[in-house]
């Protein structure tokens, strides 16, 4: 007997959260068909001596919607062991769509992933209109790895509803059952389900606020039974919770009486440092009572980047800094290192009716020095305010001189959620909870301020092996929480385990020289848009559906990657079903 691939000597670790052990693993025809020891020749071995073989990672949080119509990869997901993403979150999209709203659903993607408008206008074929348009545009199309959609509840407002959905008035009867016969239709086309948003941090790039902000709970629990209805699919919520309890119960209301699985994203703020306990205590209540709900929760800070060839930076807004703010990055850091600019520079003062760079930006006691090889749960001793006083200089001129670092490429890290004095506690205690499951990531969104598509391998490097700080997890228990974990909370039943009859989705890791490095830059957006992009070493080789593509970080070219419609069933329920 030959298999396709044999995987040998490996220290498997299977996803299930049982103890690794050493063994082979065989595929065939993108399957995997034997586990153990395996004498049978293949027409391509791997030796994983001395590596760590896991499922493919599965990412349920991410933004991909634009970037799979005009691009072949789905990077930074992909190279950091990610062989399925769910795009569609937070409620914000491309489809359904009329041609007059086109112009409209850029600007809200624009405003709250922070991808450039001149990109996604040019980007976007628009060879769709409904839902199911769409899915089909992407069928047939191959990619590094597979992807799923879920349906924008914003999008869907506005097919509806026109203006009075984007400014945010109350749907009529008739709106919800129009709403949701669309909902259907899309789940049964193979959306894994439906999004919405209820944050004000989510604002078109005009400043206008998500059009799905106020909808009522009876337009959401309208929608959510189209789904029951349909019997499948599933629904992500993103909200302030300023009232968690009130908000937490509706939520369970409508779980309730839809009976669908329902996800809520989850982070400790500075705002209200404990308050996140309220919210996932709700949903612990709601599981332990049998609920299908979950927090989508991270494994380390929420944070912005800073640069000079980055969104933002502490100084802009500057007036003085406006002066350069167009040049090239060659042309800024000449202009910054000329001794009369820079004085010029050092001595102004931030514009006055920019609140957000005065508030935020400037808190250089937050700020800390992002590192060749990230430190994502610093100590207080690398912020800009300490450097700034063991040095004897303001704290201006040590950010702008960390700002001019390689050539103006240096980085200034401001988390924001997740850090609690100075420790990611809350994100273990988080992770650490039966009612959780990881996400967040937003791979393929904040292209220019926030790189989070390598939380995934963050999950193996910090919390399984370096951290000196505080508690870590089981290797076991975090390739579970990323692999079966998240795959079967989406409904997708025949990935994220090894074991014979499942995808064969894996990644080859060399665990104990697995380094996450530093974002860089790179160009290849349309309209010559830049995004920020993360790579690792260590991972020898990632599989998808039996093919490699990527070895040693560099892609082989396999493209064996596809859209993924709708929920799928596990290997034992396929084989009745054929049989």
């Amino acid at each position: 007997m030959t298999h396709d691939l044999v995987i040998r000597n490996g220290f498997v670790v299977d996803g299930t959260g049982a103890p690794g052990r050493d063994a082979d693993i065989a595929i065939d025809a993108g399957r995997i068909t034997a586990i153990g020891q395996i004498a049978a020749k293949a027409r391509e071995e791997i030796d994983a001596r001395g590596e760590l073989v896991t499922p493919g990672f599965v990412d349920v949080h991410t933004h991909y919607d634009g970037q799979v119509t005009w691009g072949d990869t789905l990077t930074p997901s992909s190279v950091h062991g990610v062989t399925t993403a769910v795009m569609g979150n937070c409620g914000v999209g491309f489809a359904p769509c009329r041609e007059a709203d086109r112009d409209r659903l850029i600007r809200l993607m624009e405003g709250v992933e922070d991808i450039p408008f001149p990109v996604l206008s040019t980007g976007l074929p628009w060879d769709w209109q409904s839902f199911p348009e769409y899915l089909d545009s992407l069928s047939g199309k191959a990619f590094d790895i597979d992807f799923a959609a879920q349906l924008p509840h914003a999008a869907l407002r506005v097919y509806v509803m026109g203006e009075r959905g984007a400014n945010r008035e109350d749907a009529t009867n008739a709106d919800i059952a129009e709403m949701a016969r669309l909902a259907k239709a899309a789940v049964e086309a193979g959306a894994l389900g439906f999004s919405t948003s209820r944050t004000l941090n989510h604002r078109t790039s005009d400043g206008q606020p998500t059009p799905t902000l106020t909808a009522s709970e009876a337009e959401l629990t309208g929608i959510a039974m189209a789904l029951k209805d349909a019997g499948k699919g599933v629904l992500q919520f993103v909200s302030d919770f300023n009232d968690p309890k009130k908000e937490a119960a509706m939520l369970r209301r409508i779980v309730e009486a839809s009976g669908r699985p329902l996800s809520v994203s989850l982070a400790q703020s500075d705002v209200a440092p404990e308050g996140w306990r309220a919210l996932l205590g709700a949903i612990e209540e709601a599981v332990d009572d049998g609920l299908p709900m979950r927090a989508q929760v991270c494994g380390r800070p929420v944070g912005v980047l800073l640069g000079l060839d980055l969104t933002m930076n502490p100084f802009t807004a500057h007036p003085v800094y406006q002066e350069i703010k167009d040049k090239t990055l060659d042309e800024q850091v000449a202009a910054l290192r000329d001794p009369d600019f820079r004085a010029r520079l050092l001595a102004s003062k931030p514009d006055p009716d920019n609140p957000f760079v005065q508030s935020l930006l400037r808190q250089f006691g937050k700020l800390f020095v992002l590192d060749a090889v990230p430190d994502y749960e610093p100590t207080t001793d690398r912020t800009v305010e300490a450097i700034a006083k063991q040095r004897g200089l303001t704290n201006e001129e040590v950010a702008l001189d960390i700002l001019l670092e390689d050539d103006g490429r240096g980085m200034l890290y401001l988390p924001f959620l997740n850090y609690a004095q100075g420790s990611l506690d809350p994100s273990y205690e988080m992770l650490n909870s039966r009612a959780t499951i990881p996400g967040l990531s937003d791979g393929g969104a904040h292209v220019g301020m926030i790189c989070d598509g390598s939380f995934p391998t963050t999950m193996l490097t910090h919390w399984t092996r370096d951290r000196s700080r505080g508690d870590r997890f089981a290797i076991e228990s975090v390739i579970k929480m990323q692999t079966a974990d998240t795959a079967h909370w989406m409904g997708l039943h025949d990935r994220g385990l090894l074991q014979p009859g499942y995808r064969a989705d894996l990644n080859i890791i060399d665990y104990d020289s697995l380094t996450l490095h530093r974002p860089e830059i790179i160009r290849d957006l349309p309209a010559g848009g830049r995004r920020l992009m993360q790579k690792a070493t260590g991972y020898t080789a990632t599989i998808v559906a039996g093919q490699t593509i990527y070895r040693d970080g560099t892609p082989t070219g396999a493209k064996p990657g596809r859209i993924v419609r709708g929920a799928q069933h596990s290997p034992a329920i396929s084989k009745i079903a054929a049989e």
